[in-house]
């Protein structure tokens, strides 16, 4: 469930921005936008399975290589990108496959950027929306848990030495974005006639109770972030790059 995307932490960005790399690839769609951002002068690769979401963000950025492909077994020949963004993914991949994946792309040095955003259910009124908008579709607003993703990169081999940093995330939501949101949820238009009049009268209600107008609430999210350099001593081929080419050692 979102609103209108606040932008992404200055200062997260910056964090995970790695000032020499030449070539960066963005694996999944969500990851295009944070890659735009911090590849600066580099050429940028995004993949996804999706073929038209491949195709339209290249024709967004001209100069981008757009790639249809699955994140955990990419085209790529080895040692190919200084950088790999992966955001709001990983948990949904298998780990060691997908970090044995990235760690083959990238060079030596190469660095790996990952960042997992999840809400902040923490803040009353929004375990109260929570509650509410679960009447109609009980998985609504249940966010992947963060545990997977710091599971698949705990004393994972490829990269041994990452680093973590959380920011936190605002997203601006108006009464009648709110709303919106509420009506685009996966079980509203199935639900009841009366229960969905009821979950939209009680979020309005909500709303009201809470904001402070002409301001709009504010979803809080996390972003956590991990940058780290990979290690190729434990790929299955070590990779030999060579000044006149590349050499793998079955």
């Amino acid at each position: 469930m979102a609103a209108s995307a606040s932008p992404f932490p200055p200062s997260a960005a910056t964090w995970l921005t790695a000032p020499a790399a030449r070539d960066v690839a963005a694996i999944g769609l969500a990851s295009f936008g944070l890659a735009r951002r911090i590849a600066g002068t580099a050429r940028l690769t995004v993949v996804d399975r999706e073929p038209a979401g491949v195709a339209a963000a290249a024709h967004r950025v001209p100069g981008t290589i757009a790639v249809a492909a699955a994140p955990d077994a990419t085209p790529f020949m080895p040692c190919v990108f200084d950088q790999v963004i992966v955001v709001d993914l990983l948990h949904t991949l298998p780990p060691r496959l997908a970090l044995a994946e990235f760690a083959r792309v990238l060079r030596p040095g190469g660095s790996l950027a990952v960042v997992h955003t999840a809400r902040d259910d923490s803040v009353p009124w929004v375990r109260r929306l929570a509650g509410i908008v679960r009447r109609v579709d009980p998985e609504a607003m249940a966010e992947a848990t963060i545990s997977t993703t710091e599971a698949a990169l705990h004393d994972n081999p490829y990269f041994p030495l990452l680093q973590r940093q959380d920011f936190r995330r605002w997203v601006p939501a108006d009464k009648p974005q709110l709303l919106a949101m509420v009506e685009r949820l996966g079980g509203f238009a199935d639900a009841d006639p009366e229960a969905r009049q009821a979950v939209v009268a009680e979020t309005g209600a909500l709303y009201d109770s809470v904001a402070r107008v002409p301001d709009p609430l504010l979803l809080p999210y996390t972003i956590s972030c991990w940058r780290g350099q990979v290690d190729h001593t434990e790929l299955t081929a070590p990779l030999q790059p060579e000044d006149v080419g590349l050499r793998i050692t079955l």
